[in-house]
């Protein structure tokens, strides 16, 4: 089959997936397609024990699609504008101390208790790993996916000060979990030796480049965008922003989610406010908004069909199912203690750690990371475990969030608790 062919056929299946969930399932649409799409990769699979050779034509399909360089070089780029766009850049001002907590440190503790925990559920399961991989594994699937978190986030009615938080940590620490995942690859599997300088370094030119990157490109187009007032035009700016920044900011070694995370918020703000007129900004929030949900809903229907290239045997479906109350105690963790340390100056709404812990999701970046890892027991080994949380974090957690966020919102009621703004 031609790239075109497999766009095709992907695109088909999305919108058709899409269809029976409004139609069927009525869920939200991210969670329903997925679901979905799971359920045709097991029926495939069962069709394949059957003695159909769907094996042949799935693996001729999916053989031609590279997940890493799909999501991490395509994707994610106009997913995370189309989110940095919805921010408000004074609610995130306001929540800055904290959202810059939670993002470095929260991966940070969640990569040493998920790591140090697997490396013992490992040994215990007969597959075990050095450290230093599984360390690399605790920081492939310690960020919070964005892409996960903002679709749900719409669908659930949560205090602004929440909201901002959970978006604002979703945005950046992804950006924040890719530049921890490539100091340890470097260190894993490029053999260097782990000198705090050259962490440092490393950390310098990804995240503060990628900031400094963003804000640069973001102003540039902010200017350009004021000199002319042509809503075609202006959309046109703003996707080669995104395309061209990301590019640029991968090119030379800075850190593309950050370049674009910024870019967005200050064209999603400074650029909204005094460069746009009104028929713009609707056009543009129209276009954005379509682009965000086409693309996650393929990201979705592509996670659900890699069930069928993925190598499972029980002990790894047995490592991947311990993984679960791990990665959500590594994520309490990471929340916990920072807030525990910011509550001596400011104040959180109530059941602030139990909604950002559950409404913690994994989602594709973590899939994308680990296929990123070369052929080895250890790539095998990680991604089947990734997979496990992913599909339990997006199905369960995902679907659970909504009820979870209202009983708090009950209980705080009938106890007076009043929620922060």
């Amino acid at each position: 089959m031609t790239i075109f062919q497999v766009f095709a056929l992907l695109i088909t299946l999305t919108a058709l997936f899409s269809y029976l969930n409004h139609r069927v399932f009525k869920l939200p649409t991210t969670i329903g397609v997925m679901l979905i799409a799971l359920i045709f990769s097991l029926g495939l699979v069962g069709m394949k024990h059957l003695g159909f050779p769907v094996d042949v034509i799935t693996a001729e399909v999916l053989g031609q699609i590279d997940f890493d360089a799909t999501l991490l070089q395509g994707m994610l780029s106009f997913l995370l504008f189309a989110g940095a766009l919805q921010i408000n850049l004074n609610d995130l001002g306001s929540q800055k101390g904290t959202v810059a907590t939670l993002s470095l440190a929260g991966v940070m503790i969640s990569t040493a208790v998920f790591g140090t925990g697997m490396y013992y559920v490992l040994v215990w399961v007969g597959h075990p790993l050095s450290y230093l991989w599984c360390l690399l594994f605790g920081a492939l699937i310690s960020p919070t996916d964005p892409i996960a978190v903002l679709s749900i986030l719409k669908s659930i009615n949560v205090p602004k000060s929440l909201e901002t938080k959970i978006a604002g940590e979703s945005l950046f620490n992804d950006g924040i979990g890719v530049v921890l995942f490539i100091v340890l690859h470097e260190i894993v599997i490029g053999g260097q030796q782990p000198t705090a300088g050259h962490i440092g370094l490393i950390f310098l030119e990804e995240a503060v480049g990628g900031a400094l990157v963003g804000l640069a490109l973001g102003w540039v187009t902010y200017r350009m965008l004021k000199s002319v007032d042509n809503y075609q035009v202006e959309v046109l700016l703003t996707l080669a922003l995104v395309v061209g920044g990301y590019a640029l900011a991968s090119a030379i070694h800075t850190s593309g989610p950050i370049a674009i995370v910024c870019a967005g918020l200050l064209i999603g703000n400074h650029g909204r406010s005094f460069a746009m007129s009104e028929k713009t900004r609707h056009h543009l929030d129209t276009f954005w908004e379509l682009v965000d949900e086409i693309l996650n809903a393929l990201l979705f229907v592509l996670i659900g069909l890699e069930v069928l290239v993925l190598t499972f045997t029980r002990e790894f479906l047995l490592a991947g199912l311990i993984a679960i109350p791990a990665i959500l105690l590594a994520r309490w963790l990471s929340v916990g203690v920072p807030i525990t340390v910011l509550r001596r100056w400011r104040k959180f709404s109530p059941g602030v750690v139990s909604i950002m812990t559950w409404g913690g999701l994994r989602g594709g970046i973590s899939v994308a990371l680990a296929l990123s890892l070369p052929p080895s027991r250890e790539r095998a080994i990680i991604l089947a475990i990734t997979y496990v949380i992913v599909v339990f974090s997006i199905l369960c957690q995902g679907l659970t969030l909504k009820r979870l966020v209202q009983w708090i919102l009950k209980r705080s009621a009938t106890t007076g608790e009043v929620f922060s703004q």
